[in-house]
Parts: C-alpha cells; sequence; structure tokens
C-alpha cells in the first residue's frame, strides 16, 4: 500500500512539474546590414517567448511592442541579443526606430 501512495505522490508531482518545466520557445529575429527587419517565424500563442535578434548593423535597432511588450536592441551595437516577453491576445509590431519604413507584425489569439 505504501508503494501505492508513493507511485500516486511521484505521478502527482510530475503532472505539476514538467508543464512548468517546457523549455521557452525561441524565435530569430534580424536586422540590417541592408534595410530590412525580419522574423524567420513568427508567433502565435499567448505565453513567453525569446526572440533572439541578430542585429546586423549599426545603424539599426529591432524594437517590439505590443500588449504589455516595449522591448528593443541598441541602435549602435551589432551582435546578437535575447529578448525575452511575455505575449498575451492582440497585434504585435516590430520597427527599426531610425527606418520607421522597416517594420513588420504578427497577431497572438
Amino acid at each position: 500500500m505504501k508503494r501505492f501512495a508513493f507511485a500516486a505522490a511521484l505521478v502527482a508531482a510530475l503532472a505539476v512539474a514538467l508543464p512548468a518545466m517546457a523549455a521557452t520557445p525561441v524565435y530569430k529575429g534580424t536586422v540590417g546590414p541592408g534595410f530590412t527587419i525580419t522574423m524567420a517565424s513568427k508567433p502565435n500563442k499567448r505565453g513567453t517567448i525569446k526572440i533572439v535578434v541578430a542585429d546586423k548593423s549599426n545603424a539599426h535597432n529591432f524594437h517590439i511592442t505590443g500588449p504589455g511588450v516595449n522591448a528593443k536592441t541598441s541602435v549602435p551595437a551589432i551582435g546578437t541579443k535575447t529578448l525575452t516577453v511575455t505575449l498575451k491576445k492582440g497585434t504585435y509590431k516590430f520597427i527599426c526606430d531610425p527606418h520607421p519604413f522597416m517594420k513588420g507584425s504578427f497577431t497572438v489569439k
């Protein structure tokens, strides 16, 4: 009987712990070196995500805004930066602040 109780407790603990251990989804964004800003794929579900931004120009940045989100890379920086954001239902826009014609968007349902 003790084994059954232990097994039941273990199953219950795993049922709670495993979803919390799920990996955070990772998306890739790129800005520059020309006048381009892109995301390789775009999220459509709510929750916390990471956007790994390859910033290839010191004249651009990657700025994402939307419901409760306002995160960006810096203009003079070149390199890779990870932005961690929590998405809610709504539309999100990413833009290069110095060049607002460089833009994109996605919607989370």
